[in-house]
Protein backbone atom coordinates (compact mmCIF):
# COMPACT_ATOMS: atom_id res chain seq x y z
CA UNK A 1 0.00 0.00 0.00
CA UNK A 2 1.58 3.19 -0.91
CA UNK A 3 0.91 6.24 1.19
CA UNK A 4 0.63 10.07 -0.19
CA UNK A 5 2.37 11.93 2.67
CA UNK A 6 1.23 15.14 1.02
CA UNK A 7 -2.24 13.87 0.35
CA UNK A 8 -2.28 12.42 4.20
CA UNK A 9 -1.11 15.89 5.51
CA UNK A 10 -4.06 17.60 3.48
CA UNK A 11 -6.61 15.46 4.52
CA UNK A 12 -5.39 15.64 8.21
CA UNK A 13 -5.38 19.24 8.17
CA UNK A 14 -9.03 19.74 6.13
CA UNK A 15 -10.40 17.19 9.01
CA UNK A 16 -8.73 19.44 11.73
CA UNK A 17 -10.72 22.45 9.96
CA UNK A 18 -13.59 20.70 9.85
CA UNK A 19 -13.49 19.70 13.67
CA UNK A 20 -12.77 23.36 14.61
CA UNK A 21 -16.04 24.85 12.22
CA UNK A 22 -18.06 21.57 14.10
CA UNK A 23 -16.98 22.84 17.50
CA UNK A 24 -17.87 26.74 16.61
CA UNK A 25 -21.19 25.69 15.37
CA UNK A 26 -21.95 23.35 18.75
CA UNK A 27 -20.48 26.20 20.80
CA UNK A 28 -23.44 28.70 18.75
CA UNK A 29 -25.94 26.52 18.72
CA UNK A 30 -26.26 26.55 22.71
CA UNK A 31 -26.21 29.96 22.98
CA UNK A 32 -29.28 30.19 20.38
CA UNK A 33 -30.78 27.52 22.96
CA UNK A 34 -30.67 29.64 25.74
CA UNK A 35 -28.01 27.46 27.26
CA UNK A 36 -24.91 29.97 27.57
CA UNK A 37 -25.09 33.62 27.44
CA UNK A 38 -22.34 36.22 26.40
CA UNK A 39 -21.55 38.72 29.09
CA UNK A 40 -18.44 40.69 27.26
CA UNK A 41 -15.06 40.72 26.31
CA UNK A 42 -15.19 36.51 25.28
CA UNK A 43 -17.20 35.58 28.33
CA UNK A 44 -19.84 33.23 28.48
CA UNK A 45 -22.11 32.41 31.79
CA UNK A 46 -23.80 29.06 31.46
CA UNK A 47 -27.52 29.17 32.15
CA UNK A 48 -28.79 25.35 32.32
CA UNK A 49 -26.95 22.06 33.53
CA UNK A 50 -25.54 21.27 36.96
CA UNK A 51 -23.11 24.04 36.07
CA UNK A 52 -25.90 26.82 35.60
CA UNK A 53 -23.63 29.76 36.69
CA UNK A 54 -20.19 29.07 35.95
CA UNK A 55 -18.16 31.49 34.05
CA UNK A 56 -15.58 30.64 30.99
CA UNK A 57 -14.09 32.33 28.13
CA UNK A 58 -13.08 31.50 24.92
CA UNK A 59 -9.43 32.29 23.29
CA UNK A 60 -9.53 33.51 19.74
CA UNK A 61 -7.31 33.11 16.85
CA UNK A 62 -6.73 35.84 14.34
CA UNK A 63 -9.66 34.77 11.88
CA UNK A 64 -11.84 35.06 15.24
CA UNK A 65 -12.78 31.67 15.63
CA UNK A 66 -12.72 29.37 18.83
CA UNK A 67 -9.28 28.14 19.64
CA UNK A 68 -9.71 27.14 23.49
CA UNK A 69 -12.50 27.59 26.41
CA UNK A 70 -11.31 28.95 29.63
CA UNK A 71 -13.36 27.89 32.71
CA UNK A 72 -12.45 30.34 35.30
CA UNK A 73 -11.61 28.80 38.67
CA UNK A 74 -11.79 32.34 40.74
CA UNK A 75 -8.91 31.21 42.93
CA UNK A 76 -6.77 34.07 44.37
CA UNK A 77 -3.61 33.91 42.97
CA UNK A 78 -2.00 36.78 43.94
CA UNK A 79 0.54 35.20 46.32
CA UNK A 80 2.44 33.31 44.04
CA UNK A 81 0.17 30.11 44.04
CA UNK A 82 -3.67 29.13 44.23
CA UNK A 83 -5.31 30.19 47.51
CA UNK A 84 -6.86 26.64 48.29
CA UNK A 85 -6.23 23.98 50.59
CA UNK A 86 -8.38 20.75 49.62
CA UNK A 87 -9.14 17.05 50.96
CA UNK A 88 -9.66 16.32 46.99
CA UNK A 89 -8.08 17.33 44.23
CA UNK A 90 -9.86 19.86 42.54
CA UNK A 91 -10.94 20.11 38.40
CA UNK A 92 -8.44 22.89 37.94
CA UNK A 93 -5.45 20.81 39.62
CA UNK A 94 -4.95 23.62 41.59
CA UNK A 95 -4.12 24.27 45.04
CA UNK A 96 -2.64 21.96 48.23
CA UNK A 97 -3.85 18.90 47.95
CA UNK A 98 -3.87 16.79 51.58
CA UNK A 99 -5.79 13.48 51.55
CA UNK A 100 -7.49 12.28 54.73
CA UNK A 101 -7.45 16.58 55.51
CA UNK A 102 -6.34 17.62 58.49
CA UNK A 103 -8.19 19.02 61.84
CA UNK A 104 -5.94 22.25 62.95
CA UNK A 105 -7.09 25.20 61.62
CA UNK A 106 -4.12 27.56 61.87
CA UNK A 107 -2.81 24.43 59.56
CA UNK A 108 -5.27 25.31 57.24
CA UNK A 109 -5.13 28.80 57.03
CA UNK A 110 -1.22 28.73 56.04
CA UNK A 111 -2.23 25.99 53.55
CA UNK A 112 -5.02 27.86 52.18
CA UNK A 113 -3.12 30.98 51.57
CA UNK A 114 -5.18 32.84 53.77
CA UNK A 115 -3.40 33.52 57.10
CA UNK A 116 -3.27 37.36 56.54
CA UNK A 117 -5.90 40.00 57.91
CA UNK A 118 -7.58 42.71 56.70
CA UNK A 119 -7.51 46.54 58.25
CA UNK A 120 -9.52 49.63 57.08
CA UNK A 121 -7.12 52.42 55.75
CA UNK A 122 -8.84 56.13 55.35
CA UNK A 123 -9.66 57.26 51.61
CA UNK A 124 -7.62 59.82 50.43
CA UNK A 125 -7.92 61.81 47.24
CA UNK A 126 -6.06 64.54 45.80
CA UNK A 127 -7.41 68.31 45.53
CA UNK A 128 -6.23 71.52 44.50
CA UNK A 129 -4.90 72.56 47.67
CA UNK A 130 -3.55 68.52 48.99
CA UNK A 131 -4.62 65.62 49.99
CA UNK A 132 -7.88 65.49 51.85
CA UNK A 133 -9.45 62.11 53.63
CA UNK A 134 -13.12 61.41 52.54
CA UNK A 135 -15.16 61.32 55.38
CA UNK A 136 -16.42 58.12 56.78
CA UNK A 137 -15.07 56.30 53.95
CA UNK A 138 -12.09 53.64 54.24
CA UNK A 139 -10.50 50.87 52.30
CA UNK A 140 -9.99 47.32 53.16
CA UNK A 141 -6.24 46.48 53.02
CA UNK A 142 -4.87 43.14 52.86
CA UNK A 143 -2.06 43.49 55.83
CA UNK A 144 0.20 40.67 53.99
CA UNK A 145 1.05 43.15 50.46
CA UNK A 146 -1.41 46.47 50.93
CA UNK A 147 -3.79 44.98 48.27
CA UNK A 148 -7.42 47.21 48.55
CA UNK A 149 -10.11 44.74 48.69
CA UNK A 150 -13.24 47.77 48.69
CA UNK A 151 -14.61 50.61 49.78
CA UNK A 152 -16.42 50.60 53.04
CA UNK A 153 -18.52 53.17 55.99
CA UNK A 154 -17.40 53.78 59.17
CA UNK A 155 -19.75 50.99 60.91
CA UNK A 156 -18.36 48.47 58.79
CA UNK A 157 -16.55 46.06 61.31
CA UNK A 158 -13.51 43.51 59.83
CA UNK A 159 -13.83 39.98 60.46
CA UNK A 160 -10.85 38.40 60.21
CA UNK A 161 -10.77 35.13 58.47
CA UNK A 162 -9.84 33.44 61.39
CA UNK A 163 -12.41 35.11 63.64
CA UNK A 164 -14.95 33.79 61.32
CA UNK A 165 -13.76 30.47 60.50
CA UNK A 166 -12.79 29.66 64.44
CA UNK A 167 -16.43 28.90 65.26
CA UNK A 168 -16.52 25.83 63.71
CA UNK A 169 -13.19 24.43 65.43
CA UNK A 170 -15.50 23.51 68.30
CA UNK A 171 -17.60 20.92 65.57
CA UNK A 172 -14.00 20.03 64.45
CA UNK A 173 -12.94 18.68 67.72
CA UNK A 174 -16.43 17.34 69.21
CA UNK A 175 -16.59 15.08 65.57
CA UNK A 176 -13.45 14.34 64.82
CA UNK A 177 -13.94 15.91 61.15
CA UNK A 178 -11.88 17.43 58.87
CA UNK A 179 -11.73 20.16 57.11
CA UNK A 180 -12.82 19.21 53.40
CA UNK A 181 -11.47 22.50 51.97
CA UNK A 182 -10.39 26.30 52.35
CA UNK A 183 -9.25 29.37 49.93
CA UNK A 184 -9.69 33.04 48.92
CA UNK A 185 -11.62 33.87 45.54
CA UNK A 186 -11.43 37.20 43.63
CA UNK A 187 -7.65 38.65 45.28
CA UNK A 188 -8.89 37.36 48.94
CA UNK A 189 -12.11 39.64 48.49
CA UNK A 190 -14.30 36.47 49.66
CA UNK A 191 -12.79 33.81 51.53
CA UNK A 192 -14.06 30.24 52.44
CA UNK A 193 -13.62 26.97 54.33
CA UNK A 194 -16.12 23.87 54.49
CA UNK A 195 -16.13 20.88 56.58
CA UNK A 196 -18.17 17.69 55.74
CA UNK A 197 -21.49 17.22 58.33
CA UNK A 198 -20.30 13.62 60.02
CA UNK A 199 -23.36 11.72 59.19
CA UNK A 200 -24.58 11.59 55.51
CA UNK A 201 -28.35 11.61 54.70
CA UNK A 202 -29.73 8.64 53.62
CA UNK A 203 -33.48 8.33 51.89
CA UNK A 204 -34.86 4.61 51.92
CA UNK A 205 -32.01 2.68 53.82
CA UNK A 206 -31.93 -0.66 52.36
CA UNK A 207 -33.99 0.50 49.91
CA UNK A 208 -33.72 3.31 47.05
CA UNK A 209 -30.29 3.91 49.29
CA UNK A 210 -30.32 7.54 48.20
CA UNK A 211 -27.02 9.03 50.10
CA UNK A 212 -26.58 13.18 50.89
CA UNK A 213 -23.47 14.50 51.52
CA UNK A 214 -24.14 17.35 53.14
CA UNK A 215 -21.14 20.12 54.19
CA UNK A 216 -21.06 22.93 56.23
CA UNK A 217 -19.71 25.67 55.22
CA UNK A 218 -18.29 29.35 56.07
CA UNK A 219 -17.74 32.49 53.59
CA UNK A 220 -16.41 36.00 54.58
CA UNK A 221 -16.15 38.99 52.45
CA UNK A 222 -13.65 41.75 52.58
CA UNK A 223 -15.23 43.67 50.12
CA UNK A 224 -18.46 45.50 52.24
CA UNK A 225 -20.63 43.60 49.08
CA UNK A 226 -21.93 40.86 50.90
CA UNK A 227 -22.28 39.55 54.83
CA UNK A 228 -20.38 36.79 56.49
CA UNK A 229 -22.68 33.38 56.13
CA UNK A 230 -22.30 30.07 57.21
CA UNK A 231 -24.18 27.50 54.90
CA UNK A 232 -25.66 23.90 54.95
CA UNK A 233 -24.92 22.97 51.03
CA UNK A 234 -24.15 19.11 49.32
CA UNK A 235 -21.32 21.29 47.74
CA UNK A 236 -17.82 21.44 48.99
CA UNK A 237 -16.43 24.82 47.82
CA UNK A 238 -12.94 24.55 45.78
CA UNK A 239 -13.58 27.22 43.18
CA UNK A 240 -15.77 30.83 42.13
CA UNK A 241 -18.15 28.33 40.66
CA UNK A 242 -18.58 25.86 43.66
CA UNK A 243 -18.82 29.00 45.96
CA UNK A 244 -22.08 30.06 43.96
CA UNK A 245 -23.82 26.63 43.83
CA UNK A 246 -22.87 26.21 47.49
CA UNK A 247 -24.96 29.48 48.75
CA UNK A 248 -27.79 28.90 45.61
CA UNK A 249 -28.35 25.32 46.84
CA UNK A 250 -28.21 26.01 50.56
CA UNK A 251 -30.82 24.30 52.77
CA UNK A 252 -29.93 26.03 55.69
CA UNK A 253 -28.01 29.36 56.20
CA UNK A 254 -27.01 31.93 59.07
CA UNK A 255 -26.23 36.10 57.66
CA UNK A 256 -23.59 37.56 60.16
CA UNK A 257 -22.98 41.74 58.88
CA UNK A 258 -20.02 42.84 59.25
CA UNK A 259 -21.11 45.64 62.44
CA UNK A 260 -19.65 45.60 65.91
CA UNK A 261 -22.87 43.38 66.95
CA UNK A 262 -22.00 41.24 64.16
CA UNK A 263 -19.67 39.39 66.68
CA UNK A 264 -22.62 38.61 68.98
CA UNK A 265 -24.43 37.18 65.93
CA UNK A 266 -21.24 34.61 65.46
CA UNK A 267 -21.36 33.51 69.05
CA UNK A 268 -24.96 33.01 68.75
CA UNK A 269 -24.29 30.99 65.46
CA UNK A 270 -21.57 28.76 67.31
CA UNK A 271 -24.07 28.48 70.33
CA UNK A 272 -26.82 26.76 67.38
CA UNK A 273 -24.44 25.02 65.51
CA UNK A 274 -25.46 21.63 67.09
CA UNK A 275 -28.89 22.27 65.64
CA UNK A 276 -27.75 22.02 62.25
CA UNK A 277 -27.02 17.70 62.91
CA UNK A 278 -30.73 17.85 64.33
CA UNK A 279 -31.94 19.73 61.22
CA UNK A 280 -30.35 17.59 59.19
CA UNK A 281 -32.45 14.21 60.97
CA UNK A 282 -35.43 16.46 60.96
CA UNK A 283 -34.96 16.86 57.09
CA UNK A 284 -33.78 13.01 56.67
CA UNK A 285 -37.17 12.17 58.22
CA UNK A 286 -39.53 14.32 56.03
CA UNK A 287 -37.73 12.89 53.11
CA UNK A 288 -38.16 9.36 53.43
CA UNK A 289 -41.49 9.96 54.62
CA UNK A 290 -42.02 11.26 51.07
CA UNK A 291 -40.66 7.95 49.60
CA UNK A 292 -43.61 6.01 51.31
CA UNK A 293 -45.85 8.41 49.58
CA UNK A 294 -47.50 7.43 46.37
CA UNK A 295 -48.20 10.51 43.72
CA UNK A 296 -51.01 10.30 41.06
CA UNK A 297 -49.86 12.08 37.71
CA UNK A 298 -53.43 14.55 38.79
CA UNK A 299 -51.68 15.39 41.94
CA UNK A 300 -48.46 16.04 40.04
CA UNK A 301 -49.89 18.59 37.78
CA UNK A 302 -51.71 20.34 40.43
CA UNK A 303 -48.21 20.43 42.21
CA UNK A 304 -47.19 22.34 38.85
CA UNK A 305 -49.78 24.14 38.37
CA UNK A 306 -49.37 25.34 42.03
CA UNK A 307 -46.24 26.49 41.95
CA UNK A 308 -46.22 28.51 38.75
CA UNK A 309 -49.67 30.08 38.23
CA UNK A 310 -50.89 31.74 34.55
CA UNK A 311 -53.28 33.76 34.35
CA UNK A 312 -56.62 34.12 32.82
CA UNK A 313 -55.65 36.97 31.01
CA UNK A 314 -52.10 35.95 30.42
CA UNK A 315 -51.28 36.54 26.69
CA UNK A 316 -50.51 33.45 24.40
CA UNK A 317 -46.61 33.37 24.51
CA UNK A 318 -46.95 33.35 28.66
CA UNK A 319 -49.62 30.19 28.12
CA UNK A 320 -47.24 28.73 25.29
CA UNK A 321 -44.03 29.00 27.76
CA UNK A 322 -46.01 27.52 30.68
CA UNK A 323 -47.54 24.70 28.37
CA UNK A 324 -43.82 24.17 27.70
CA UNK A 325 -42.59 24.10 31.24
CA UNK A 326 -45.99 21.45 31.96
CA UNK A 327 -44.67 19.39 29.74
CA UNK A 328 -40.90 19.01 30.15
CA UNK A 329 -41.69 18.77 34.31
CA UNK A 330 -43.98 15.79 32.91
CA UNK A 331 -41.65 13.96 31.20
CA UNK A 332 -39.13 14.46 33.69
CA UNK A 333 -41.29 12.93 36.71
CA UNK A 334 -42.17 9.98 34.36
CA UNK A 335 -38.03 9.39 33.89
CA UNK A 336 -37.54 9.83 37.94
CA UNK A 337 -40.74 7.77 38.75
CA UNK A 338 -38.92 4.81 36.30
CA UNK A 339 -36.10 4.81 38.84
CA UNK A 340 -37.62 5.62 42.25
CA UNK A 341 -41.24 5.31 42.17
CA UNK A 342 -43.99 7.11 41.55
CA UNK A 343 -43.87 8.72 45.03
CA UNK A 344 -43.76 12.15 46.18
CA UNK A 345 -39.83 11.57 46.67
CA UNK A 346 -39.60 11.32 42.59
CA UNK A 347 -41.81 14.91 42.61
CA UNK A 348 -39.57 16.73 44.89
CA UNK A 349 -36.50 15.38 42.88
CA UNK A 350 -38.19 16.12 39.65
CA UNK A 351 -38.64 20.36 41.28
CA UNK A 352 -35.38 20.20 42.36
CA UNK A 353 -33.55 19.37 39.12
CA UNK A 354 -35.44 21.87 37.32
CA UNK A 355 -35.06 24.76 39.00
CA UNK A 356 -31.30 23.54 39.31
CA UNK A 357 -30.43 22.52 35.75
CA UNK A 358 -32.86 23.38 33.39
CA UNK A 359 -34.77 26.61 34.49
CA UNK A 360 -31.84 28.58 33.21
CA UNK A 361 -33.11 30.80 31.18
CA UNK A 362 -36.89 32.45 29.72
CA UNK A 363 -37.31 31.76 26.09
CA UNK A 364 -35.58 34.73 23.72
CA UNK A 365 -38.96 35.62 22.42
CA UNK A 366 -40.36 36.15 25.36
CA UNK A 367 -39.47 39.82 25.66
CA UNK A 368 -37.51 41.27 28.77
CA UNK A 369 -40.77 42.99 30.43
CA UNK A 370 -42.24 39.64 30.21
CA UNK A 371 -39.19 37.73 31.12
CA UNK A 372 -38.84 39.94 34.23
CA UNK A 373 -42.71 39.88 35.17
CA UNK A 374 -42.75 36.19 35.03
CA UNK A 375 -39.48 36.00 37.27
CA UNK A 376 -40.89 38.32 39.89
CA UNK A 377 -44.16 35.85 40.24
CA UNK A 378 -42.44 32.61 40.09
CA UNK A 379 -40.16 33.88 43.48
CA UNK A 380 -36.87 32.58 43.93
CA UNK A 381 -35.49 29.17 43.33
CA UNK A 382 -35.28 28.83 46.99
CA UNK A 383 -38.69 29.96 47.72
CA UNK A 384 -40.15 27.46 45.24
CA UNK A 385 -38.18 24.44 46.39
CA UNK A 386 -40.02 25.00 49.56
CA UNK A 387 -43.02 25.67 49.07
CA UNK A 388 -43.08 22.43 46.39
CA UNK A 389 -41.40 20.48 49.98
CA UNK A 390 -44.75 21.85 51.87
CA UNK A 391 -47.00 21.03 49.61
CA UNK A 392 -45.71 17.40 48.99
CA UNK A 393 -45.69 16.55 52.96
CA UNK A 394 -49.13 17.87 53.28
CA UNK A 395 -49.98 15.28 50.62
CA UNK A 396 -48.17 12.28 52.78
CA UNK A 397 -50.09 13.47 56.07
Amino acid sequence: MTTDVNAAFTQEKEDQIEAVREEARAFQERIDRGEIAPIGDDRYRVLTGWDAGETFSVQRNTEGRIEQILAQHGLDTSTGGAALYTTTPAWHGLGAVIPGGITDIDEVLKLARIDWEVSKRPVLYEWDDGIRDAVDRYVTVRTDGGAALGTVGDRYEVFQNRRVFEFLQDLAQRYDVVWESAGALREGRKVFVTMRIPHSLVIDRGGLDDEIVLYLAAINSHDGTSSAESVVTPWRIACGNTERFATRDAVHRWGIRHTKGGLTALEEARRTLGLTLDYAKAFEAEENTLVRTDLLIDDFHKLIDGLWTVDEDAKDRARSFAQQRHDELEGMFHDEARRLGRTAYAAERTITDYLDHRMGVVPRNLGEDLARAQRSLEGTNDDLKSKAHRKLLLLAR
